[in-house]
């Protein structure tokens, strides 16, 4: 049997944003490189016990800079097509 993954996702009309705990150790890349800032530490754990991310979606233009600098492939982002 294989592991079965967790995620967390956050939807808006522009796209999607979704953390998989299981791989967030908190480093705290995403929220620094964020350039809308719309990225905040959240109240579960990540794979460590550490603090895992959220985003709010109000603020997300979907831009991907987030999944591109996490180490660990814990963020996925993907835009709508309009």
């Amino acid at each position: 049997m294989g592991k079965e993954w967790v995620v967390e996702k956050h939807d808006s009309d522009k796209g999607f944003w979704a953390v998989f705990p299981g791989l967030c150790k908190g480093c705290g890349l995403c929220i620094e490189k964020c350039p809308v800032k719309c990225i905040a530490w959240s109240e579960g754990l990540g794979v460590y016990g550490t603090p895992r991310v959220g985003a709010d979606m109000t603020k997300c233009i979907v831009c991907g800079i987030c999944q591109m600098v996490c180490p660990d492939c814990a963020i996925r982002v993907e835009k709508y097509k309009q």
